[in-house]
């Protein structure tokens, strides 16, 4: 790293961008503290617990962590002025750096640079662009916002980064904040474009920018937005499918079950195709699979190695992970927050029989203003008659923000289009009556964003089977 950091303060360390940074600075020598507001809070302790593990001093969030021997304070976009730590690094004017731009500073210093965007499965594809590399011997770091189950153990539990040489960077490019702006990639992945935290105006600039920067762009084009980009760039597009259409690399011969996917993957290029074997289930994860693929034979991989290595494969936590089954009744944690990914998860699941029983925490109350009219919609698209929807209100952790619009209102817009859903002000009050109204088949899905207690609620609801 050319900057001269030695002493770094992350505020917010425990957030699903934070740590993974904070976990590659560590491997790379710069010493770190923190501080969370979660942490002040109590929530999910067992993480500062590895934090502290990893040699990371905590302080809590009223700015006693803001020290004359730091060489700057860390910070992510939502992090407010009025933060004391903020405000104490003002005070003593010291250096405030935003989370995304050190991160591209450390990615863009790479060699080979691989940043993975679109609206969703970014986590996921880039698990396993950087799994199917470091099974195959090429050390790459790997930023992710997801914690790579083939990577966690009981020591490691949130293992989000992979900590590896520094001619190889891999990283999630993150639309939400603008950020995606800053990374000069060598090769960039794009899943997809749909309404997610902007405008669909903004959306189209930020990512059709990304694909101008980049020396190599790795595009699906079963998306219409990213097909256009395609079209727009026919020198450095590299193009895949799962449904048919002439591209570069294509999926056939789909076979979906409950617990993964068969096909035969084909790259028309050279005339070349392997079978191809996931073990995490749905369509989407076989798209997901072609970018990682399409990705790794920019890198030099052979198609053969890397469907091979992505056969051992499992997924990223949260991304339609079942947490167990209990008296027939099968309880699934699943990251899906905005209208694209809850598609994606619902499809899957419908692709198998027995009723649903979704528990939907909705992550903030400026995505429900932006995409109150598309949730309802996709819920209404999915959900039969014999399912059910509870929304808890909007997840609220501090801060100034527009709260005019609440889950309440959804609730109502979708009630409105005949599907059975219902509010709730405290989604513990589910516990026992999804005790006693949930049968053997039935599958109890978590689903939702930020909130690292969602994942303690769906281990709650499958010790009470």
């Amino acid at each position: 790293m050319s900057a001269p950091y030695k002493r770094l303060h992350l505020c917010g360390i425990g957030g699903s961008g934070m740590l993974p940074l904070a976990l590659i600075l560590k491997g790379r020598g710069v010493t770190l503290s923190g501080s969370d507001r979660s942490c002040d809070q109590g929530r999910t302790p067992e993480k500062f617990a590895f934090i502290r593990e990893q040699g990371i001093s905590l302080s809590p969030q009223d700015g006693s962590g803001i020290t004359q021997d730091l060489d700057a304070l860390v910070v992510s976009t939502a992090v407010e002025e009025t933060i004391p730590d903020v405000k104490a690094a003002l005070t003593q004017e010291l250096p405030i750096i935003r989370r995304a731009n050190l991160l591209a500073e450390l990615f863009n210093e790479a060699e080979e640079r691989v940043a993975v965007a679109g609206t969703s499965g970014k986590s996921t594809t880039t698990a396993m662009i950087g799994y199917v590399l470091q099974q195959v011997g090429r050390n790459p770091t790997v930023m992710n916002g997801a914690v790579f189950r083939n990577f966690q153990t009981e020591e490691t539990p949130y293992a989000t980064a992979l900590v590896g040489g520094e001619d190889l960077f891999v990283t999630e490019a993150d639309e939400s904040d603008g950020s995606i702006a800053l990374y000069r990639p060598t090769i960039a992945v794009l899943n997809n474009i749909a309404l997610d935290h902007k405008t669909m105006d903004e959306l189209l600039q930020l990512f059709s920018d990304f694909v101008s920067g980049a020396k190599r762009a790795i595009l699906n084009l079963d998306n219409d937005y990213v097909a256009r980009l395609a079209a727009n760039h026919p020198d450095k597009a590299f193009t895949y499918t799962v449904e048919s259409k002439q591209a570069d690399l294509s999926a056939s011969q789909i076979t979906l079950n409950a617990d993964g996917s068969d096909c035969l993957v084909t790259d028309h290029r050279v005339g070349g195709a392997s079978p191809l074997r996931l073990a995490v289930p749905g369509r989407h994860n076989i798209s997901n699979a072609l970018a990682c693929i399409g990705c790794c034979l920019q890198l030099g991989v052979a198609l053969e190695d890397i469907c091979a290595a992505l056969s051992g494969f499992i997924g990223v936590k949260r991304r339609l992970e079942v947490i167990g089954t209990q008296n027939g009744v099968t309880v699934i944690d699943d990251f899906a927050h905005n209208p694209d990914k809850i598609a994606a998860t619902l499809a899957t699941l419908k692709e198998t029989p027995g009723r649903l029983f979704l528990i939907f925490q909705i992550h903030g109350y400026n995505p429900i203003r932006l995409m109150r009219t598309e949730f309802a919609e996709v819920f209404v698209k999915y959900l039969g008659k014999e399912d059910r929807l509870f929304i808890p209100e909007v997840l609220y952790l501090g801060g100034t923000v527009d709260r005019s619009v609440t889950a309440r209102d959804l609730v109502s817009d979708i009630q409105a289009k005949g599907v059975n859903a219902e509010w709730l002000e405290q989604r513990e009050n589910l516990l026992a009556r999804l005790q006693n109204e949930t049968r053997p088949g039935d599958r109890v899905v978590v689903m939702g964003a930020r909130d690292d207690t969602l994942s303690d609620f769906a281990k709650e609801i499958l010790s009470r089977r």
